[in-house]
């Protein structure tokens, strides 16, 4: 592996960067953070983005990043999502052979000595085998990955590989802030409405779910939360609740989107995981319509609140320290990439000591693509509906202490706008494999 990780472009190339999943509120800072450092490099030549993940590989659809106004790469700082380039859920497989060929012939079109892909444990995957063949070819190109997802999943579970990923300070902010909201609300309606069930993304890890503690670390609220790692009877739940009721007078519960309530007529996507929010029900409704049933300990009802992909990209309530480190990892990555240090992924590893302190480092693309984080068991509380002091400590420092300032113009937020700038394409046209019909 010494020489898939030192191999040294010999003149100037160019560098594709490319994202794929979910995207986040702060995607587009990483991205940001690549395309600035890039400049710093005479040997990484023009930054190309390519459209829609790797998608926009295959389809030789790239977006000239180099020849974008800096004031527009500015502005992706607060700008979330993935409208800029554009993301994808195509997988390549391991037997999509022609498609990886497609991505080498693409590269040396475009003299591409350098590829960072941003995203998650699959995306990783792609890009430590698309490292690895183009050391079998004797081609050119080191290969970085970038982290990011809200879920917090990529690494593993002893915090070793990675602290967190870009994205979930961010995704942990937005749910500190609506539970804090909701109980305001749930607070005033409790004589009519007195159990709020709130659902958060997570299919099966429970880090979003989790932060909603952050909202009260002193568990002053009458909060009850739920991960998928565990399960329990919808029956059991209930007395909890009616527990909570009696105690406190009206409930909150926030959970996982995961949480085993039975058959949801599950969706899934290409890779594989299940699109809760394609599925024809939803765990909030479920819970809410069986306790409605059974009845609840005080007068009133039950209700449901299921937000939607606004959990990853309400840039209103991102993270600034979220914001800095997305920026940090994209400018790491260029770095590992000019050093020539392919089958690496840029790292967070927090810093010993009470005060909260990070650098930035690399860990072997292979070990990411065969790890997945679990959210650690003894931190979630005996009674199973609540997360431990240890959490709290572990995820405060993530959210920051300061709202984000949105730049404005009338009114409504200034969002970046790339020019629709493209490389020429080079090869014929091609159809990615998954899509033959």
């Amino acid at each position: 592996m010494g020489e898939l990780r030192k191999r040294v472009v010999s003149t100037s190339r160019n560098l594709v960067v490319a994202q794929s999943g979910g995207p986040s509120a702060v995607i587009n800072n990483t991205l940001r953070g690549i395309i600035e450092a890039a400049r710093e490099f005479p040997q990484i030549g023009t930054v190309l983005g390519a459209a829609h993940g790797v998608e926009g590989i295959l389809k030789e659809v790239l977006l000239d990043l180099s020849a974008q106004p800096a004031e527009e790469v500015a502005q992706l700082r607060t700008t979330p999502a993935a409208g800029s380039i554009g993301t994808c859920r195509y997988k390549l497989k391991r037997e999509q052979q022609e498609d990886y060929e497609r991505v080498l012939a693409v590269f040396a079109a475009h003299q591409v000595g350098y590829f960072l892909y941003i995203g998650g444990n699959d995306s990783m995957d792609t890009a430590h085998k698309i490292a690895q063949l183009a050391r079998d070819r004797a081609q050119e190109l080191v290969a970085v990955g970038v982290p990011k997802t809200i879920d917090n999943d990529v690494g593993d579970s002893e915090f070793r590989l990675i602290d967190h990923t870009p994205g979930y300070g961010s995704a942990a902010k937005y749910w500190m802030h609506m539970v804090q909201n909701a109980n305001e609300e749930n607070a005033g309606s409790c004589t009519a409405d007195p159990v709020l069930v709130m659902q958060a993304m997570g299919r099966k890890i429970g880090f979003i779910p989790a932060a909603a503690r952050l909202a009260d670390p002193g568990r002053e609220l009458p909060l009850l939360i739920y991960l998928a790692e565990r399960s329990c009877p919808l029956a059991q739940l209930a007395d909890q609740v009616n527990d909570r009721l009696r105690e406190r007078g009206r409930a909150m519960v926030v959970i996982s989107e995961g949480f085993d309530v039975g058959s949801l007529g599950e969706v899934k996507d290409r890779f594989g995981h299940v699109s809760y929010s394609s599925s024809r029900a939803t765990v909030a409704q479920v819970l809410v319509n069986y306790l409605n049933e059974v009845g609840l300990a005080n007068m009133g009802a039950a209700r449901a609140n299921v937000p939607g992909t606004d959990q990853r990209h309400a840039i209103a309530y991102a993270s600034t320290v979220d914001l800095d480190e997305a920026y940090r990892c994209g400018q790491k990555a260029v770095e590992l990439a000019a050093a020539g240090e392919s089958g690496y992924m840029a790292t967070i590893v927090r810093g010993a000591g009470r005060e909260y302190t990070v650098r930035y480092d690399r860990v072997p693309l292979e070990e990411v693509a065969n790890s997945e984080r679990a959210f650690p068991p003894n931190w979630i509380a005996p009674c199973g509906c609540d997360v431990t002091d240890e959490f709290v400590r572990y995820a405060m420092p993530l959210v920051g202490e300061e709202m984000v300032s949105l730049p404005l113009v009338g009114g409504r937020q200034r969002l970046a706008r790339l020019r629709p700038i493209h490389a020429e394409r080079r090869l014929p046209p091609y159809v990615p494999q998954a899509d033959r019909r």
